[in-house]
């Protein structure tokens, strides 16, 4: 029978701890470093094999990845909670919580649909080294292809004369100053409550794309959010906040996989794992929530076109 050993298990889950989170793709990571090692890890690492051990760890650390977030955003989600208990409750929808609450709802189902619709025909036909290491390559292009649009689009606002669309647009600082000075979390969560209803499902619909394995899930939900008008900061935020529900629901589904025969041997090493994923992703929520405060994602794109297609010559020669 397969296994997973502990340094297997330790690596991939620190890695995918961070690349979760970060616009470069875990599983994208998940599958190219088994197949660059070789050996025992392309044979006990291979995601698209069918009754593979290697699927219910993945399952643990989505888990964790997904707790990671949790409580980090803990006074958010608490505050989007009551939001939506409420507009039940009241069958109204009258503040920002409220808005917000319902916003990720409607912009998490198109993700849900396909992801129980797609999710295996993805995973068993496309999770190999080679399609993964051009889609890591692709998803390079779209975050560059998402600054350029954004940057264009700030040009075209400020060539028209005041300026006011980029003040006026849900991810300014400038349109919620007061409240920034109080709390800049609320301020945030205001914002992205302001986001048309088709905008948000956009937004959300964009995660789609991160079935294809090389395809991050974030840096899609942030390149659509930059189309829509958010700041890299609120971008990021909004992805952040729906990526939660969509990865914890993806971990539990399959949590009987770790109680099921998959888990048979390897769940201390599960258990190791998630840890250190969850601990993973808590520090790259808190790096990355202050880095797209000022800068961009073109350090990320630049990478993932240099590993996609340094990846792609190393299968070609191989």
């Amino acid at each position: 029978m397969e296994h997973l050993t502990w340094l297997e298990a330790l690596v991939i889950g620190g890695l995918q701890g961070v690349a979760e989170l970060f616009p470069v793709s875990s599983l994208g990571h998940s599958i190219l470093l088994p197949a660059l090692v070789g050996g025992s890890w392309a044979r006990d690492l291979d995601v698209s094999a069918p009754e593979s051990p290697y699927l219910a760890f993945v399952v643990g650390l989505h888990v964790a990845t997904a707790l990671a977030l949790v409580i980090y955003f803990r006074r958010d989600w608490v505050r989007i909670l009551r939001g939506l208990v409420t507009s039940i409750a009241r069958r109204e929808v009258v503040d920002p919580d409220q808005r917000l609450a319902w916003l990720l709802v409607l912009a998490t189902i198109p993700v849900g649909i396909a992801g129980l619709t797609l999710e295996h025909v993805f995973r068993v036909y496309l999770s190999k080294p080679v399609p993964t290491a051009a889609f890591l390559a692709l998803n390079g292009v779209v975050l560059l292809l998402g600054e350029h649009l954004r940057r264009r689009d700030d040009a075209r606002a400020v060539a028209a004369g005041t300026g006011q669309e980029i003040l006026s647009r849900p991810g300014s600082d400038v349109a919620d100053a007061a409240t920034v000075r109080t709390d800049p979390a609320v301020a945030a969560d205001r914002r992205l409550g302001r986001l048309p209803v088709g905008h948000a499902v956009l937004v959300g619909a964009a995660q789609i794309a991160a079935l294809a394995p090389g395809i991050s899930r974030s840096g899609s939900s942030m390149v659509a959010g930059l189309h829509k008008g958010l700041s890299h900061a609120d971008a990021a935020r909004f992805s952040f906040l729906l990526a939660t529900p969509v990865i914890l629901a993806a971990g539990v589904l399959k949590l009987p996989d770790l109680a099921g025969p998959l888990g048979d041997g390897i769940r201390p090493q599960i258990l190791a794992g998630s840890l250190l994923s969850g601990v993973g992703a808590y520090l790259s929520v808190r790096f990355l929530t202050r880095w797209f405060e000022t800068r961009s994602m073109r350090p990320f794109a630049i990478y993932c076109i240099v590993v996609g297609l340094g990846c792609l010559v190393w299968f070609s020669v191989r």
